[in-house]
């Protein structure tokens, strides 16, 4: 909606009705959507804070997925060298020989959050529970010793295993994050702000132009009683 208004007349451009609120322009309704959009205005502030703080930590964690994918292959790799030099020390006996003494597992995983700028990411830890499984005396020629070296050499690599698991969640979890944070960012600062902005400059403009009328209906009526009170004298 084009209007024309001022004593210089300027030439005002109203945004249409789907671009502003469909409200009734008055003083108090003025506020309260001046209201709004200073709410709307620290909620996209808070909104972009929340996203850099995001963006931060989604890119360390990128950092550590590489850094620990890197290091897995040199882990898996000395972790195969170990099960083959225990089966070629011990035998293949050694297989049956293990799993008789192993009751129970020694290693398990808890879970636990962090929290970062209000987004709840999971993380995995492992912990041994009671004592490893001895099998020193297993096979001959030191077998052994081969044995416990490739459990030592299993149980670092599944502790890249359960580090890299706990930072692929957070990763999957953060970017899901991100992306909601942007749409919500975007709504505010395209969709939202813009709409409240033109409702206020919307109702400023007509109660502008109610108070030109009034102001104009005001001076017709005092010409129009000086006009009277000169017929008065006149006569």
């Amino acid at each position: 909606m084009w209007r024309r208004i001022g004593k210089n007349k300027e030439i005002f451009n109203f945004s249409p009705l789907s671009q502003r609120l469909n409200v009734v322009p008055t003083v108090t309704m003025l506020a309260v959507v001046k209201g709004c959009l200073t709410g709307a205005t620290r909620g996209h502030a808070l909104l972009k804070k929340k996203k850099d703080a995001l963006s931060v930590q989604f890119r360390q964690i990128l950092k550590k997925i590489v850094s620990t994918k890197e290091s897995m292959g040199t882990v898996m790799k000395s972790s195969s060298f170990a099960l083959t030099e225990a089966k070629y020390v011990a035998g293949e006996i050694i297989k049956h020989i293990v799993l008789e003494n192993v009751q129970s597992a020694s290693v398990r995983v808890r879970s636990c959050q962090e929290n970062v700028a209000g987004v709840k990411l999971p993380k995995f830890e492992y912990f041994t529970e009671g004592e490893m499984t001895k099998n020193d005396l297993t096979g001959l020629a030191r077998g052994g010793q081969h044995v416990k070296g490739c459990s030592v050499a299993y149980l670092k690599a599944i502790e890249f295993l359960i580090d890299l698991v706990s930072l692929q969640t957070s990763f999957l979890t953060l970017d899901g994050a991100i992306k909601t944070t942007n749409r919500r960012v975007n709504a505010l600062e395209n969709v939202v702000k813009p709409r409240l902005e033109n409702t206020v400059i919307y109702i400023k403009g007509e109660l502008d132009e109610l108070e030109r009328e009034d102001f104009f209906r005001l001076k017709k009526i005092q010409g129009y009683k000086k006009r009277d009170w000169k017929a008065k004298r006149s006569c």
